[in-house]
């Protein structure tokens, strides 16, 4: 049965558009359930985006809850490979507590998880999917790519004990220097002992551009293979269309007592969150008592909605679109329709 593209709204289109991508690509979908036994968030409450989880009991006695994000499910549910890979694809509605938002909402997730035998090879794959992923959107994006354990060796030169780790990286995410220049100077480090790091987090660029510079501050301080990996993995899209939209940055984090080694958010122009986001999570793996490595990422379809809300369908936001150099998303789409 041939599906009318027509009937479908933007969000319905781009859900179809990326499960075809990922599909074409060898991925599997994954379904699953509405609920899980609320243990499971209750232990990793720190992986999930939102605090707030909406629970119930069961008729059996159980404390159930309507699921708040996926991947932990994925991993729950998925046995190890070994020397395997799975690959999967999935699109599922999330129940949480969107950031700003007044109670619960119910978000729609599209994205994929590789389970395994991981390697730099996988790894690549998966940014090239996520690369192609946010072309589906938008013809306007930027992926950006940082190494989650060179930046926690960097920080882990200046942090004196676990919570001030954590506040320092927290600092990196929200884009703050001064923030960890002034957790050095409460803790009595000498002055300029943050400098390396902050000279990490200041870089922002291709990587033609500014790995020469982050290789060279890695070595100095010890860990230099970090750097190799991330300029071997992004080296893939040298010479490619999306050569210029690769940028690293260091501020794209992930807490390392579940993330490591590479990690990635997406943007498209008019939206100021990030629309994707993903990386490694061998440490989830460890948590839950796996043996596989796993990489994955997810496209959140509720934030594509800024389009539409920052360029509605009128004649004069068409035409501070176009001026602004974008379009409101599904424009093009529509206009192919009519031809």
């Amino acid at each position: 049965m041939e599906i009318r593209d027509d009937i479908l709204d933007d969000r319905e289109r781009i859900g179809f558009r990326l499960r075809e991508l990922y599909h074409s690509h060898g991925f599997s979908r994954y379904r699953m359930g509405k609920f899980e036994e609320y243990d499971l968030y209750s232990r990793n409450k720190d992986f999930l985006l939102s605090d707030g989880v909406i629970t119930f009991t069961d008729t059996n006695g159980r404390l159930m809850a309507l699921k708040p994000d996926v991947t932990l499910s994925i991993v729950k549910n998925i046995r190890d490979r070994g020397e395997g890979l799975e690959k999967l694809y999935y699109c599922e509605n999330v129940y949480r507590v969107s950031e700003g938002a007044d109670g619960f909402r119910e978000e729609t997730q599209v994205g994929i998880e590789c389970m395994g035998r991981i390697g730099k090879r996988t790894i690549g794959e998966v940014l090239e999917m996520a690369a192609e992923s946010l072309g589906a959107l938008d013809e306007k994006w930027v992926l950006e790519v940082s190494h989650l354990d060179l930046l926690s060796a960097m920080v882990d030169g200046v942090a004196l004990d676990g919570d001030m780790r954590d506040r320092i990286l927290r600092c990196a995410g929200e884009k703050n220097p001064h923030g960890i220049s002034e957790i050095c100077r409460e803790a009595g480090l000498r002055a300029g002992a943050e400098e390396a790091l902050l000279t990490l987090l200041s870089v922002y660029g291709p990587p033609r551009q500014v790995m020469p510079a982050v290789r060279k501050l890695a070595e100095e301080n010890g860990c230099g293979a970090y750097a190799r990996e991330l300029g071997e993995i992004v080296a893939a899209f040298a010479g490619t269309d999306a050569a210029d939209k690769i940028w690293i940055d260091f501020s794209a984090t992930g807490d390392p007592k579940y993330y490591n080694g590479i990690a990635f958010k997406g943007f498209i122009e008019g939206i100021p969150d990030p629309v994707l986001s993903g990386g490694q999570y061998d440490a989830l793996m460890r948590r839950m008592h796996r043996k596989d490595r796993a990489v994955g990422f997810a496209v959140f379809l509720n934030r594509l909605d800024g389009l539409a809300e920052a360029y509605p369908a009128s004649g004069e936001s068409v035409s501070r679109a176009q001026s602004s150099g974008s379009e409101p998303l599904g424009r093009k789409e529509k206009e192919a329709g009519d031809e």
